[in-house]
């Protein structure tokens, strides 16, 4: 089977047009990653972008969708399934962009919870929710080692195979199961004693470790691989990429804690995203 006629699966197989030039602009200088591929790597990735622009629809909620977001948006898709070429998310259908943080029920600007991220499930299976506002803090500052969209994208990867449990069966060969598992408990035993710089929200459960885990590992390989080094060399291995040698070139502005929140919260970053 050809490389296109796999990805695509049962979806419809489109004419992959040219990558515009704007475009490549703005992955240079908001996109870390693909500043660190080969320009072979580059043209592979631009055209995994436009791959998955073509099977899904990215709908703006109360904001208009720009060109950054969908850049920021597909760029995210392909980071976390770069090193398997014959790969798509089957199970997303559309992307929902909202302008800022929500709750539960998808109140925009909520004051009594500020989600950045979900996959749907339910009425909602297929889609994924972002803020805009998340989305591009996530490549603004990448020294918190947070990215929301790269985190829910995880996730998809994680529920392909039916359960979001933070075992991915199809990534994992069998008898790296039981390892990786008691890995995830001994990390999550470390988040809730404070002994380590993962952050909490990664305890929540091993899906959420999971997630939590592989922002670290594409935002900041190279510290991961010092503090965390057998958690990194998993990582490696799960998304078949070696990433603590590449070098970027993005310069990063840290959100220091008394400032406002990126997420839009309205909180100082202390008191919100800077605690999760």
């Amino acid at each position: 089977m050809g490389f296109w006629s796999f990805l695509f699966g049962a979806k419809q197989k489109y004419q992959v047009p040219e990558f515009p030039e704007a475009w490549r602009s703005l992955l240079r200088g908001k996109i870390s990653f693909y500043s660190s591929l080969n320009s072979e790597e580059a043209r592979r990735f631009e055209q995994a972008m436009l791959l998955f622009l073509n099977t899904t629809r990215i709908t703006g909620i109360k904001t208009k969708v720009e060109d950054e977001d969908r850049v920021a948006i597909a760029a995210s898709a392909v980071i976390p399934i770069f090193g398997f070429p014959n790969w798509s998310y089957q199970n997303l259908d559309e992307v929902l962009l909202y302008p800022m943080h929500f709750d539960a029920d998808h109140q925009i600007g909520s004051k009594e919870m500020a989600i950045l991220g979900m996959v749907g499930y339910g009425y909602m299976d297929g889609k994924m929710v972002l803020s805009k506002k998340a989305l591009h803090h996530g490549y603004a500052n990448s020294s918190d080692k947070q990215n929301t969209a790269i985190h829910e994208f995880v996730h998809l990867l994680d529920k392909q195979d039916g359960a979001v449990d933070g075992l991915p069966i199809h990534l994992i060969e069998e008898e790296a199961v039981l390892p990786w598992l008691n890995l995830i408990d001994a990390k999550i035993h470390e988040i809730k004693e404070d002994e380590s710089d993962i952050r909490a929200y990664g305890a929540t459960n091993r899906a959420e470790f999971l997630a939590v885990a592989s922002e670290y590992f594409f935002e900041r390989p190279a510290l991961l691989a010092e503090k965390h080094p057998h958690l990194y060399a998993m990582l490696e291995k799960l998304f078949s990429q070696r990433l603590k040698d590449r070098k970027g070139s993005k310069k990063v502005r840290v959100t220091r804690h008394f400032e406002p929140c990126p997420c839009g919260s309205g909180k100082k970053f202390r008191d919100c995203c800077e605690r999760a």
